[in-house]
């Protein structure tokens, strides 16, 4: 598997999309769907509609790269719910994602910020 930076945002796309897309479909979608900037270093997540196949659209500074992902007997936990079609993932969520976690599920303990030391 490729291992991305983990300061990389991670944007999935929640609705399902048409597989036959490649870089330009894809590329659209992001511009256009999640109106955000797709030349930055980013990865765009999608998902097929049975949830079995990932795409992750990727710029490297040089051009664009396509990573695909099948599961040939699993399917991936997908958000469904929420506000928006685009969910913003950290590192560690992408990776409990790929290993199959349902990542609405998981909590994690908050994080405490200390001004003073005592």
């Amino acid at each position: 598997m490729i291992e991305w930076r983990s300061d990389i945002p991670i944007y999935l796309h929640r609705a399902p999309v048409d597989f036959r897309k490649s870089i330009n479909g894809l590329s659209v979608i992001v511009a256009e769907s999640m109106t955000l900037p797709i030349n930055q270093p980013s990865l765009f997540v999608f998902c097929n509609k049975n949830r079995r196949q990932l795409k992750v659209l990727y710029w490297d500074q040089t051009g664009f790269a396509l990573w695909q992902k099948r599961l040939e007997q699993d399917k991936f936990k997908w958000p469904r719910q929420g506000r928006s079609d685009t969910i913003t993932f950290n590192h560690e969520q992408w990776c409990w994602l790929l290993r199959g976690f349902d990542v609405s599920k998981i909590n994690s303990h908050s994080p405490i910020y200390y001004r003073d030391v005592v």
